[in-house]
């Protein structure tokens, strides 16, 4: 497999891509309002605060939505692979991948589980995997 690209880390980001090298799923809270919020941005769009605290997910969700990309394919990628908008159970979405998985078994609210996944040395990324616990459950 190919190296694959960098992420770009900003200050407003640096937090999130600390947080999976440690193996922690990492959101942010607005310390005005307390809404959670991903991506990472400086501001709260809810009440416009720039002080937050980042809050540690659970790493548990459903499948929002998926897609199976087919082109162009990238050497970074095995094929077939799946990307995910997961809504994490604290309530706030994210893409990711979805493995170890039949890409015909995906299904829309289907539980899914944090893992992380190193590549090239120093990238560490989200990847979810589907789990076994119900919906608003536990396992």
């Amino acid at each position: 497999m190919a190296t694959r690209p960098a992420p770009a880390i900003s200050p407003d980001t640096e937090f999130f891509w600390r947080g999976l090298r440690e193996h922690k799923l990492l959101i942010q809270r607005c310390n005005g309002c307390t809404a959670l919020r991903h991506p990472p941005r400086p501001m709260c769009p809810g009440c416009r605060s720039l002080d937050w605290t980042a809050v540690e997910s659970s790493g548990r969700g459903t499948v929002f939505s998926y897609v199976m990309p087919h082109q162009p394919r990238f050497p970074f990628f095995d094929y077939p692979y799946i990307v995910v908008l997961v809504e994490l159970a604290e309530g706030v979405r994210l893409v990711s991948n979805l493995c170890d998985i039949d890409p015909a078994d995906v299904a829309v609210g289907m539980p899914v589980e944090v893992f992380y996944q190193r590549f090239d040395d120093d990238l560490v990324l989200h990847q979810f995997r589907p789990s076994s616990r119900v919906p608003g459950g536990s396992r």
